[in-house]
């Protein structure tokens, strides 16, 4: 197996579906984006929404929460199996459409390449393309994530 075949290079793997219920999105907002259209039905709907939608933020850690509870394919190369690490962060965040209490968003994860990293022997930057994708077919979030991989 080479580390294409095991990251799924240009492979889109389906992460599964988050909805995203009132209660939930009010809970998330008053930790941690406390706007009136994320809180408040009243407001939300006389704001420039017209109703109760999920923080950005929210679609995109229910993202994370999918993405770590898919797994990765079993390791078969030669040698131990690549160990994913942090993250340096992510690039090209796009909040493309609200996403309204009573949503349903699927998400997916497309590897797109990965490099070795010349200030860490042993260890490669993956790139990662992020979708979220509601139940109109409308993508509602992309981003691009980069994580590091130990592979010696």
């Amino acid at each position: 197996m080479t580390l294409d075949e095991f990251f799924e290079i240009g492979v889109v793997t389906p992460l599964g579906p988050h909805v995203f219920d009132a209660e939930g999105i009010k809970a998330f907002a008053r930790k941690y984006d406390p706007q009136p259209f994320h809180m408040d039905e009243d407001a939300a709907r006389n704001s420039v929404f017209g109703g109760l939608c999920a923080s950005g933020w929210q679609t995109a850690s229910a993202w994370m929460k999918r993405n770590l509870a898919t797994p990765t394919k079993a390791w078969t190369g030669e040698g131990p199996a690549p160990v994913f690490g942090p993250s340096p962060g992510i690039t090209n965040l796009k909040w493309l459409k609200p996403v309204y209490a009573g949503e349903s968003v699927t998400y997916t994860r497309t590897a797109v390449s990965h490099r070795p990293m010349s200030s860490r022997p042993g260890w490669r930057l993956l790139t990662v393309r992020a979708e979220g994708i509601d139940s109109t077919g409308a993508k509602v979030i992309e981003f691009d994530s980069a994580v590091l991989v130990k592979v010696e």
